[in-house]
């Protein structure tokens, strides 16, 4: 099988990341993994972007560190791919399938309330996943659910505990949403748990991704950092 983390975070663009591009790729590399998606908080949510600069720099610094990790992935020997972790008051949704051109295309998703932009940005294709779902911390203020609006749940966190797993496995189970698993990873090597998805064969692309979960030809795991 084929290991992929499918939810990481790598400094400087998300301001909770400790670790950098090329710490994050030498761990999954070492760790036997095929590849990762770069997933960094996008400038809606907890990135470090200045907020004097225009949408375009906002952006062009948003994708500097997947494009640092493309650069260095060959280098490395292992894969990169791109997600996009967007946010709404600490309810957040991992999307896969968008590039860095559509971004620019469209700056008019900043001034959308979530609800049309989660519906704006499926029918462009995106693959939407909402990320720990049942996530309690003293910066949120309600948990927020959009079962129709996006295709999938992260069942798994590895970031998460036991219950908010659990209670992200029933939403998903009783809704009828995919259930999917993602490390979450803000400090590299220094997590304690993983958690991925695996494949029978290398992905391709973001396209070849979307197309196998999309058909659920994938499994889930999770393991312990040891």
């Amino acid at each position: 099988m084929y290991l992929y983390e499918t939810h990481l975070h790598t400094s400087p663009v998300s301001r909770c990341a400790r670790c950098s591009v090329t710490e994050n790729l030498e761990f999954y590399r070492k760790k036997g993994y095929t590849g990762v998606f770069i997933t960094n908080h996008f400038i809606d949510g907890n990135s470090n972007t200045c907020h004097d600069l225009s949408y375009e720099e906002k952006i062009n610094f948003y994708f500097s560190d997947y494009e640092e990790a493309l650069s260095y992935a060959k280098e490395v020997g292992i894969d990169v791919f791109l997600g996009v972790e967007m946010s709404y008051h600490g309810t957040d949704f991992l999307v896969y399938g968008l590039d860095k051109e559509w971004f620019l295309q469209h700056p008019e998703i900043m001034d959308m309330k979530k609800s049309d932009e989660l519906a704006f940005l499926r029918d462009a294709g995106a693959l939407i996943i909402h990320a720990h779902p049942f996530r309690e911390a003293n910066y949120i203020d309600h948990i927020r659910l959009f079962p129709r609006l996006v295709e999938g749940v992260e069942t798994v966190n590895a970031c998460r505990t036991e219950f908010e797993n659990k209670m992200a496995d029933l939403y998903a189970t009783e809704y009828g949403l995919l259930k999917v698993a993602g490390g979450d990873n803000h400090v590299a090597g220094a997590a304690k748990r993983l958690a991925g998805l695996a494949f029978s064969t290398p992905l391709q692309n973001e396209a070849d991704f979307i197309s196998r979960m999309r058909a659920g030809a994938f499994s889930i795991f999770a393991q312990d950092n040891i």
